[in-house]
């Protein structure tokens, strides 16, 4: 039994709570929450002059200066992003996406759900100024939908929960296409090249065999930086760089599962010293169990984990709070009735859910088969809840519009939409 100590009284619930599915959700509900109030209350000027602080990264001639709210959209998204990449690389290794029979489903789901609002979008807002938001209401909030999909009961099948973290992440996938392909800036080709040859290097590492997490992160934090200068969204060098970390061990799962029990054997043998310390020996054997261990895992699963905690509770969070700052006066309702409000809210309420739903009975009807134990009203709650389109849809409707006030229309659609698919979804869900 491993000894408790007084800080664990203190670390252990938090760690519980960190660790729960649906805790980042929370969290981040509390930071759309906390820039509503702080918007709309006496302290308004305080909030914007925050996100207007100048900071500058670098020495002299070679420092980028940018406002504190550019720094988190283009500098702890790609962190974000960097994360979206590990897991669609795990995922195409070894997860839902890894096999054709396995991706079918959710890829096609997600795809119904990402081209129905774009179009929708699109007609309403046809031939005006506001067209380019098309992609705003394509994207799911993976950690706003699963939070909603535990909150709805422990009766919901786990396939269903896979299913849905799946079309997440296959969502993910095409905004970051989505966003590469349309929502990059003028391109600066020097710099790009740079990047691309950092990228090239951090690649024949992974091939040489190079494991160490410094190489990949200072390498791809110079890539990020080249990005940033070349016009490519700077967030879409953190999806490539992901793709570069290595993810096979150095042992098999065989051979450690032995390994680690003759270590253990030897141990046991050596001869304690009746104190707080280990002997020499011991301590030999407890380095070898740790570089085995170090062997046993993947730099991109031990990269994976090691940065979730600080993606769910710092990065998003503090995007929302950056973000998520609208006004709401007594004509809220009113001044939703515009083309772009209204192109995301029914984008992302009524399209989400016809193209996911729409796709998955098309491939139903084509022989795929629907999760394991899920019901169609089930499928129907999914369906539902991918429509709750916060984080990545307010970060693509800063990449389409230069207008204030487009972003903030767009901003008021986004909330009103995942709120209403959000309570729509879980409702269905309970019950199912």
């Amino acid at each position: 039994m491993r000894k408790k100590l007084p800080i664990d009284k203190i670390t252990e619930p938090a760690s519980k709570f960190i660790h729960q599915e649906h805790t980042s959700g929370i969290v981040l509900f509390i930071g759309v929450l906390v820039a509503i109030i702080w918007v709309n209350s006496p302290f308004a000027h305080s909030y914007h002059q925050l996100w207007d602080i100048k900071v500058s990264l670098g020495f002299g001639n070679h420092a980028l200066n940018h406002p504190l709210h550019l720094w988190i959209n283009d500098g702890l998204m790609a962190v974000f992003f960097f994360v979206i990449g590990l897991e669609l690389k795990r995922e195409f290794m070894a997860g839902e996406l890894s096999t054709i029979k396995k991706a079918s489903l959710p890829m096609v789901a997600a795809l119904g759900g990402m081209v129905v609002p774009a179009l929708i979008y699109f007609f309403i807002n046809k031939g005006s100024a506001s067209e380019h938001g098309w992609g705003i209401p394509m994207a799911t909030d993976i950690a706003f939908a699963l939070a909603l999909l535990s909150v709805a009961g422990k009766h919901i099948p786990s396939s269903v929960k896979v299913f849905l973290s799946a079309l997440a992440v296959a969502d993910d996938l095409g905004a970051v296409l989505v966003i590469a392909i349309f929502y990059s800036s003028h391109i600066d080709f020097a710099p790009l090249t740079i990047g691309v040859c950092l990228l090239t290097i951090l690649l024949i590492g992974n091939k040489l065999g190079i494991r160490s997490i410094i190489f990949y992160l200072v390498i791809g934090f110079a890539v990020w930086v080249a990005f940033l200068l070349s016009g490519v969204h700077a967030t879409i060098a953190g999806v490539m760089v992901a793709f570069t970390i290595p993810a096979r061990t150095r042992i098999n799962e065989k051979n450690y599962a032995e390994s680690l029990r003759k270590l253990l054997v030897a141990f046991e043998a050596q001869i304690p010293n009746n104190s707080t310390l280990t002997t020499p020996e011991q301590h030999h054997t407890i380095e070898k169990i740790k570089k085995m261990t170090t062997d046993a895992e993947t730099p991109l699963q031990k990269v994976e984990y090691g940065l979730h905690p600080w993606v769910a509770f710092v990065v998003m969070p503090l995007f929302a709070l950056a973000n998520a700052g609208i006004i709401i006066g007594a004509d809220f309702f009113s001044s939703l009735l515009n083309p772009v409000s209204l192109g995301v809210m029914i984008g992302l309420v009524a399209g989400k859910f016809i193209g996911v739903l729409s796709a998955t009975w098309l491939m139903v009807k084509f022989g795929a088969q629907l999760p394991a134990n899920s019901t169609w009203k089930q499928i129907t709650g999914v369906a539902l809840l991918a429509g709750v389109g916060f984080t990545m849809s307010l970060f693509i409707s800063g990449l389409a519009f230069s207008h204030v006030e487009m972003v903030d229309q767009a901003k008021y659609g986004i909330l009103l939409a995942s709120l209403l698919a959000g309570v729509f979804g879980a409702v269905v869900l309970k019950r199912s």
